[in-house]
């Protein structure tokens, strides 16, 4: 009976995997593109080609405009602008794994800034020591492009901006936010696409059909299955699930690519992908204490009228 009571949860957290391959996956097809359109061309592409299929999944024709904060709205679009552009831009010179997990200090940043647990000091060392691990210590055919961490490390950033001004008021749901956005974005990105050198190749086949492909892995396919997952998961398992983005990332950079990575950065991803885990249980832990001496308080203060 308890399997039968599980399902709905068992099948959430399938549809939440899945949802994180399909976008780690998307990396790596956009490294493949990169063999033969610029970078900056075929993230236009990607979130061009995202807007127009999220405007039809969450039929943005529907929004009521009036409603809409654009400020919160703006700054949420310009925030995934970047986090694309510049992630894009690390992963042309890092491996994917490697780029992901610089790129996840910014979220996991945000969590620990506001996360005020004892062993949060725990979660921050770890933290730290994957990123140092991340760095190969000895010497390898393929060394750490700087420039390319400083650019991951900047989309981290970008997308700790994207979770903070993500969880602002916009006016409408959260998925016409998310719509929005995406086409906010699309305005911000669409003069690299404009002025790209190879602008007559996208719209041809088989390119379209692949910057296609790589819109919905990237975008369309990941929030459509997140939204389903997040009717059956708690934000804890949510937040532990998406830890296991790095290693995943990994995963696909060494199955569709043949990147390979060396045993103290498998150590360093395995470390950032635990301190996420633990972070993301003790902030939890954290937010249903408060919410219990909330509703205790409250309990009292209706017993003593």
């Amino acid at each position: 009976m308890s399997v039968l009571k599980n399902t709905p949860q068992l099948r959430a957290i399938g549809l939440l995997l899945l949802a994180i391959i399909s976008l780690q996956s998307s990396g790596s097809l956009a490294k493949i593109l990169f063999n033969e359109f610029p970078v900056l061309t075929v993230a236009a592409m990607r979130i061009l080609l995202s807007a127009i299929i999220l405007t039809v999944i969450f039929r943005a024709w529907k929004i009521d405009f009036s409603k809409v904060r654009w400020k919160s709205v703006v700054s949420y679009g310009c925030a995934l602008a970047g986090m694309n552009i510049l992630f894009y831009s690390s992963i042309s010179r890092l491996p994917l794994g490697i780029a992901v997990s610089f790129e996840f200090i910014g979220p996991l940043g945000v969590a620990l800034y506001y996360a005020k647990q004892r062993f949060d000091f725990v979660w921050v060392g770890m933290a730290i020591l994957g990123i140092v691990l991340l760095f190969p210590f000895e010497k390898t055919a393929q060394d750490l492009d700087l420039i390319g961490i400083a650019l991951a490390l900047a989309a981290g950033a970008c997308w700790a901006l994207y979770i903070v001004a993500g969880q602002k008021p916009s006016g409408v749901s959260g998925n016409h936010t998310v719509c929005l956005g995406m086409c906010i974005g699309m305005l911000v990105m669409l003069p690299f696409l404009l002025f790209s050198p190879a602008l007559a190749q996208v719209a041809e086949f088989p390119a379209l059909f692949y910057f296609i492909a790589l819109a919905v892995l990237a975008s369309a396919l990941p929030f459509s299955l997140e939204m389903v997952a997040l009717r059956n998961l708690s934000p804890l398992s949510f937040g532990t699930l998406t830890s296991l983005e790095p290693a995943i990332a990994a995963l696909s950079g060494f199955i569709f690519l043949g990147e390979y990575l060396l045993w103290t950065q498998w150590l360093a991803l395995l470390t950032i992908v635990m301190a996420s885990m633990g972070c993301t249980y003790t902030t939890q832990r954290a937010r249903q204490q408060r919410e219990q001496q909330e509703l205790l308080a409250k309990a009292a203060s209706t017993e003593s009228k």
